[in-house]
């Protein structure tokens, strides 16, 4: 029985000892000293405020997002014509592919551009 407990008390020297043991007991005070800090503060609203005023200064800018996009779709769709036309004067096989990639990405900034204001919850009226 006493070479149980000797046995015990070695191994709990070991590990009390040891680096990774230290360093849980820091992460562990650390932690919670971080969360009473932040439990401390109790009042949230100037958290609160602050997402709120972020929400709208970000739903100013989505009617230039979208445009944006817009324009970004037709400067695609010129400079993929320009591409298709010189592919297709030099005969190249997979003129059809590119075809297809200029317009599945030019309905995607289309898309994109009517979404993002649904997104945001902005209506336009």
């Amino acid at each position: 029985m006493i070479q149980k407990i000797k046995n015990l008390l070695g191994m709990t020297r070991k590990v009390v000892t040891s680096r990774r043991f230290a360093m849980v007991m820091v992460m562990a005070l650390c932690g919670t000293a971080v969360m009473l800090a932040q439990n401390s503060a109790g009042d949230y609203s100037a958290g609160t405020s602050a997402i709120g005023t972020v929400s709208t200064e970000i739903a100013k800018y989505v009617p230039y997002v979208t445009k944006l996009c817009y324009a970004i779709a037709g400067v695609v769709a010129v400079v993929g014509a320009i591409s298709v036309y010189i592919a297709m004067n030099n005969e190249e096989q997979d003129v059809k592919k590119k075809i297809m990639m200029i317009v599945g990405a030019c309905i995607f900034l289309i898309a994109a551009a009517q979404a993002l204001p649904m997104f945001f919850g902005i209506t336009n009226s």
